[in-house]
């Protein structure tokens, strides 16, 4: 039986989105072109996949039983092109590389600038996210995280240590003040986090106790977070790499030294005969490396 592996892939999609404008959005396509993939499935295997409830689209039984099946088969799918891409001799070509909102939006664009000079026939794809994406699926060929990565079948490498600090704008410090002490950030407006509990740990550990509402601002995205901090609402935390070249804050300098981060570079293992990847991953990792 003969179908284009294009419908399996928007099968699963639909699956995991439990609708088709979810899929549209996970695959970056149209919602026809998902219920027109679906259609094309179901009849060619001659089941029926999906029933629409008022919640979305929840898969029959026969659908869930097909699903485990269409996963293997993209897996599959994934190791044999990662497998050929592996064996590639070419420099040209595509790379697709992830890393956070902050390392893409202030750390990469010089860096990848660099590279593009030094291989312009090199075409790069940056996905700016805190998701972590799936090497093996082929969703990313190299991914720069502040972890280690725990995948499977990856080789990963660390290029060095990012230093933190906190920073606050000069109209903020005019207006405020600086704190001089750990203390002194009780009478602060304090730019953090939401969802996430990094910060609060990281008072905590040097022993200021403070919670969630400690913050007078709370923001999951790094990036909005930074500029919250320049345009001056309060003391915020950030890379002092990146802190050192926005002329509009200056640096609260206390006795307490912010922990550093961690920064590994990752691909996977199949991909380590590429040449292009090599490359590029060899590249990225030297200039992480003058920077830490």
């Amino acid at each position: 039986m003969a179908f284009d592996w294009n419908f399996l892939q928007s099968f699963i999609a639909v699956a995991d989105a439990g609708s088709l404008s979810g899929a549209a959005r996970a695959l970056g396509g149209s919602q026809p072109t998902m219920g027109r993939h679906v259609g094309a499935l179901e009849a060619a295997l001659g089941v029926r996949l999906f029933e629409r409830t008022a919640h979305g689209l929840e898969l029959t039984a026969t659908g869930t039983d097909l699903l485990e099946h269409a996963r293997h088969m993209a897996a599959a799918a994934g190791r044999l092109s990662l497998t050929a891409e592996g064996r590639s001799e070419a420099i040209a070509g595509t790379i697709r590389i992830t890393a956070s909102e902050i390392v893409a939006t202030f750390i990469l664009p010089d860096i990848l600038t660099k590279l593009r000079r030094a291989e312009p026939e090199i075409e790069i794809e940056l996905v700016a996210s805190d998701r972590t994406e799936n090497l093996l699926q082929h969703e990313a060929d190299i991914a720069l995280r502040m972890y280690r990565p725990t995948q499977a079948d990856v080789f990963t490498r660390k290029v060095g240590d990012l230093r933190l600090a906190m920073f606050a704008a000069h109209s903020y410090i005019k207006r405020r003040g600086a704190p001089r002490a750990l203390e002194d950030f009780q009478h602060h407006d304090i730019i953090g986090y939401d969802r996430s509990d990094q910060i609060i740990q990281g008072f905590r550990a040097a022993g200021l106790d403070v919670g969630r509402h400690f913050f007078s601002f709370r923001c999951d995205n790094q990036v909005v977070c930074w500029r919250m901090c320049v345009a001056g609402f309060g003391i915020g935390f950030n890379q002092l790499e990146i802190g050192a070249a926005e002329p509009r804050v200056t640096r609260i300098d206390l006795d307490t030294d912010l922990p550093s981060l961690p920064i590994w570079l990752t691909a996977h293992s199949e991909l380590k005969t590429s040449r292009r990847v090599r490359r590029v991953f060899d590249f990225i990792a030297d200039a992480l490396v003058e920077k830490s």
